[in-house]
């Protein structure tokens, strides 16, 4: 990788602004913000952006449910996702809402290039339409079981169960999910983009190294069976953006919300005039652009979202990162089927790092989905973090207080160990780049065992006062090995590295790596990091019923 700062736009998919962030969403946030958060520190210009996903038939139903105005809702939700993340770290630059007048202004410029260029069809299709709540259903609010695999409960346009798409019509027994009523067929017009139009330049993007080979062989499946007209419109009532000359109907959400990371990094240039948006999101720009999604909605970035951007001359993605599902005793999170653990449950009960932390232990660059077992984390923070790093410090530390007026010495004890640990950073950066976080971890505990272990060997607590020399030696060695490990950690635990940088009074770099800390003054080591209590779990459980 070259030596030149690069500029790099990463987006995360837009949570929905009808309820609260859970530990689902920000297994997402905190895979793109470890990711982030390296970047920054190899000095690359980064530009971290999400936004809430604010219209649609939901939020509608929520608002009047709850008897307020939707806009009044999606204000409350901003503002306690804005909060959630925050909790966590998340470093967003900018944290916007896709029902703004930036997104508004660039869905009506794209749509009017979409129809000049003629790849917007008119058609008279039926469909399904509840009449005791008089209104047309969209696809998620139809439930039915699934044509292919025969799963009950599924959404109207996809199953969660087997990930076949299909149409609402093609649903087994489909019922209406808001009032439990049989629906009826009934006529009406939809705008359609011409995705077919895109097939060859979809083939070639596809297998251009944007994407990883489990996502790939995905998009392929629908390529070869076929690309269908994509439904841009949505019947009255609904709560959205109105299409121009067309009374009564609105843009469909799938269209307004990818706009979201243009229109979020829109408003993020309004706020900073030095950064120059064209330079990002012009169709020949040298930026690179990332986005950060799971893999329920491959379909959407893979296929749809390139259409458009192509259609409209805008840059496409140099990468679409894609994660599994988070599952908790092997069922996944769904805020539609009602389990979840939100963010705000989870802070209250444990700390943001030991989230982060457990999450990177995981995550690698595959689709595969994460596992959570709140035993088996609450064993693997206290195990790595408090019995090996932090102890590590402590060890080390006390010794250079007790006996060395909190002065490190001006040499290492043994400087080829040093170099050995120095020379995995290569290996790391390399992980840390094609976010194979879990590998890095693995990294950092190997090369903790060793410093635990070099300690061990060398036992200072029972070094003699004759031989203060070579204790000053292996303790100002401990306290560099951990805060090696700490450099290496930094971007996925950065409360407990904003810690260490108080305790060593120096910063965590990454340029730090080559150079150790020598002949400077730490201050008296205090407990870095709690030990996780196992009845933790019960509180956490009794917040979630």
């Amino acid at each position: 990788m070259s030596n030149k700062s690069r500029k790099i736009l990463v987006t995360c998919a837009l949570p929905y602004a009808n309820g609260p962030i859970h530990i689902g969403h920000m297994l997402e946030h905190i895979q793109a913000d470890i990711w982030v958060r390296y970047q920054r520190m190899r000095n690359n210009q980064v530009w971290f952006i999400s936004s809430d996903d604010a219209h649609g038939t939901a939020i509608m139903l929520k608002s009047e449910k709850l008897g307020i105005k939707p806009t009044k809702l999606i204000k409350k939700i901003k503002e306690e996702h804005i909060v959630d993340f925050s909790n966590f770290n998340i470093s967003h630059d900018n944290y916007h809402s896709t029902h703004c007048i930036e997104n508004l202004f660039l869905l009506r410029k794209i749509f009017l290039s979409l129809i000049d260029q003629k790849l917007i069809n008119q058609k008279n299709i039926f469909q399904f339409y509840d009449k005791t709540k008089k209104m047309f259903l969209p696809d998620r609010f139809i439930k039915g079981t699934c044509p292919f695999c025969s799963a009950k409960n599924q959404n109207g346009d996809n199953c969660e169960i087997c990930s076949s798409i299909y149409e609402p019509t093609d649903l087994v027994s489909p019922i209406s999910a808001i009032s439990n009523s049989v629906p009826i067929l009934k006529k009406t017009t939809h705008l359609y983009f011409n995705l077919p139009a895109f097939a060859n330049m979809l083939n070639t993007w596809i297998y251009s190294g944007i994407l990883e080979k489990s996502v790939v062989k995905k998009t392929e499946e629908w390529l070869q069976s076929g690309l269908k007209e994509w439904g841009i419109s949505r019947d009255a009532p609904y709560f959205g953006f109105k299409i121009p000359n067309f009374s009564d109907k609105y843009f469909y959400v799938w269209l307004d919300a990818p706009i979201g990371y243009i229109s979020a990094f829109k408003n993020l240039c309004n706020k900073n005039k030095k950064i120059d948006f064209n330079e990002f999101w012009d169709k020949q720009s040298k930026c690179e652009l990332y986005h950060f999604i799971g893999k329920d909605i491959i379909y959407f970035h893979t296929l749809f979202w390139p259409a458009i951007l192509e259609a409209s001359s805008y840059r496409k993605p140099n990468g679409i990162f894609v994660h599994g599902h988070l599952t908790i005793n092997g069922l996944k999170l769904s805020k539609s089927r009602g389990f979840l653990i939100t963010a705000s449950d989870w802070i209250q009960c444990f700390d943001s790092d030991s989230l982060r932390y457990y999450y990177a232990s995981k995550l690698t660059n595959n689709i595969n989905d994460i596992e959570m077992n709140l035993e088996n984390f609450i064993q693997k923070i206290n195990s790595d973090i408090v019995n090996k790093l932090v102890n590590l410090a402590s060890r080390s530390a006390s010794f250079i207080h007790k006996y060395f007026d909190g002065y490190l010495s001006d040499s290492l004890e043994d400087f080829y160990l040093y170099q050995s640990c120095i020379d995995i950073s290569k290996k790391i950066e390399n992980f840390f780049e094609n976010r194979q976080f879990s590998a890095v971890i693995r990294e950092c505990t190997k090369l903790l065992d060793l410093a635990n272990q070099y300690i061990n060997e060398r036992k200072p607590w029972k070094i003699k006062e004759d031989n203060f020399d070579k204790l000053h030696g292996i303790c100002t060695m401990g306290v560099n090995l951990f805060r090696l490990v700490m450099i290496f950690l930094k971007p996925i635990i950065p409360d407990l590295a904003k810690k260490t940088e108080f305790f060593l009074m120096s910063d965590l770099t990454w340029e730090g790596i080559k150079k150790p800390l020598l002949s400077q003054k730490i201050k008296q080591f205090k407990q870095l990091y709690n030990r996780i209590n196992a009845d933790k779990i019960l509180q956490l459980s009794h917040l979630h019923k």
